[in-house]
């Protein structure tokens, strides 16, 4: 006790003494300053990963150890599940149905994006020892961080809802229709949380059981694909040459869900959250170097399988389907005595599919086999991406608001914000028609991601937050490109689906949503221009809201339990 008090007074003394030199602190700062931290309170503050993995000592000659790297594997395997999850499925499908294989250099570009802003994720929990929604506590405002909170939790539900409707159309279609689309819901709310107490028995035994499913998906996948044969010359095309000769509009819009599907905005508070399960001592800056470069690594492995099973679907609906109609569809259907052969109206238009069609065609062209192994794979991505959904749920809920609950509590309360309007669609909506709310479904998605990629930049842009490992000038200027591209291809979409509404009433509500919008994403533009360095927006320490002034004592409060000799050390050198 005498050891922790100590700390408490050597950092009261430091907070009172930046706050006597800085005039702004009684006025500006006084509204952001952080919630007690769970250092001080009288119980730990149980976080879901309980366990930490030890990493070993390996000296090797040439700078890599596989030992490492394999303590080192698992969190970018989880992190790599929210691009196969049902929604990508769905996406890869449509795309090689509507485009051929002339989209997947998109889906590589898309990949390599993506890779690089989990890349900033993963370090600046590396680096702090806290993930992303904890650092977005500290760091805004009151009212923004709310809003934050709030719009995370939208992208979190929006993407949940794709996944357990997922694992309900594969439920119907392995019980061929007997098991209807909300008892399939149910089915998954019960496993996930059966799931999800498997770290009970050890965070190793959780990951490779995610490791099995993903083996799962690549199996089931890569099955349709040897079987469906694709033209191997225009897939290697497709992929590394980026043109699409006679691409339209139907094309192009293709195109941006593509990267509006791969890149989402949960999974980089997720991947800042999953990398803290390593024993990682962040006073030893060569330790932290190396847990970065590992951690880089395993998600550059983790999102190259991700990205093979991805291709397997495009490729597959590529060389089965591209330029085939309904009518072709439905005689062979009706050849094959399948019972869905309504799905596909008799009219020479060109065919239209989503995760349920796609299953029912495979199975018209390729037999049974070809469906039901089909149905295990999305079973298996939409098991595996809710279950890490729910961790995002927990990461991000408790982050923001700073949760002191039980462990089945806080998992009850982020499971059923997210089930809950899953289950009233899957009541009211038949399973043949859920294309509609897929789209908006994306859409809702595609508008919060720039509340993840702009925190995260501005943050790992900080020194006062990441020392000597901020990001520098070619990754500020390369990040800030990248994501300013990304939520302009996203906005786009947007933009694209509200001018299909055909609804005055619509449009005047999406311009008075659009501007509240607009000025919070600009906020939060506006202060990650500052940390980036753009000085002329910086207008006066009064109005610098929590990023440029006071960042060093806000993480000196509100360090993990395990590092707090650690924080006492950096408070100490930076007096």
């Amino acid at each position: 006790m005498g050891a922790q008090q100590s700390i408490v007074n050597e950092r009261s003394a430091l907070k009172e003494s930046q706050q006597e030199n800085d005039p702004a602190t009684n006025t500006q700062y006084s509204s952001i300053s952080p919630p007690a931290s769970p250092v001080l309170d009288d119980g730990p503050f149980s976080t879901y990963f309980e366990e930490k993995v030890p990493i070993p000592e390996d000296i090797s000659q040439f700078g890599f150890s596989f030992r490492k790297l394999w303590a080192f594997t698992g969190p970018g395997f989880l992190m790599s599940i929210a691009y196969l999850d049902p929604g990508n499925i769905e996406s890869d499908l449509q795309s090689g149905a509507k485009a051929g294989f002339k989209l997947l250099w998109v889906l590589l570009g898309a990949t390599i994006i993506g890779l690089l802003l989990q890349r900033l994720a993963a370090r600046l929990g590396v680096v702090t020892g806290m993930h992303l929604a904890e650092v977005c506590n500290r760091q805004y405002p009151t009212i923004p961080r709310i809003i934050l909170w709030l719009m995370v939790e939208m992208a979190i539900i929006g993407s949940d809802m794709q996944e357990v409707i997922g694992c309900a159309i594969a439920f119907n279609l392995l019980s061929v229709g007997r098991i209807p689309l909300w008892a399939g819901v149910l089915i998954t709310i019960f496993d996930t949380f059966v799931f999800l107490f498997l770290d009970k028995y050890g965070l190793r035994k959780l990951e490779a059981f995610f490791g099995f499913l993903i083996t799962v998906m690549a199996i089931s996948f890569g099955y349709e694909y040897v079987l469906v044969r694709p033209d191997q010359g225009e897939l290697l095309k497709g992929m590394f040459v980026p043109y699409c000769a006679g691409c339209g509009t139907k094309q192009l819009e293709q195109a941006v869900g593509i990267v509006g599907a791969v890149i989402m905005p949960h999974n980089i508070y997720l991947h800042s959250a999953l990398v803290k399960s390593r024993q990682i001592d962040r006073n030893n800056k060569k330790e932290v170097k190396e847990a970065n470069k590992y951690y880089f690594i395993e998600s550059s492995i983790a999102l190259f399988v991700s990205f093979l099973i991805n291709v397997f679907v495009v490729a597959v609906f590529a060389e089965a389907f591209y330029d085939k109609s309904n009518l072709e569809v439905n005689q062979e259907c009706n050849k094959t005595g399948s019972p869905h052969t309504d799905l596909f109206p008799l009219e020479n238009t060109t065919l239209e599919v989503d995760i349920y069609k796609g299953g029912v065609v495979l199975g018209c062209y390729f037999g049974p086999a070809a469906l039901y192994i089909w149905a295990v794979g999305i079973l298996a991505a939409g098991q595996s991406s809710t279950m890490t959904g729910t961790y995002s749920g927990q990461f991000v809920m408790e982050g923001f608001l700073n949760l002191r609950w039980s462990r089945f509590a806080r998992v009850l309360l982020t499971r059923s914000i997210a089930i809950t309007p899953t289950l009233l669609v899957a009541v009211f909506q038949d399973v043949q028609h859920l294309t509609g709310m897929n789209d908006f479904l994306n859409v809702l998605q595609s508008m919060q991601l720039p509340f993840a990629l702009i925190p995260i930049l501005t943050f790992t842009s900080l020194t006062s937050i990441m020392n000597d490992f901020a990001n520098g000038l070619f990754w500020k200027i390369g990040g800030g490109v990248l994501i300013l591209v990304v939520c302009a291809i996203n906005m786009y979409f947007v933009v694209v689906y509200v001018t299909t509404l055909n609804s005055v009433l619509l449009y005047v509500l999406a311009a008075v949503l659009s501007f509240a919008y607009l000025s919070f994403v600009g906020y939060l533009a506006w202060q990650c221009l500052v940390a980036l360095g753009v000085s002329c927006l910086d207008v006066g320490s009064r109005i610098r809201l929590g990023l440029t002034g006071h960042t060093d004592i806000y993480l000196l409060n509100d360090m993990d339990n395990d590092v707090c000799g650690e924080v006492n050390g950096m408070g100490i050198a930076r007096q």
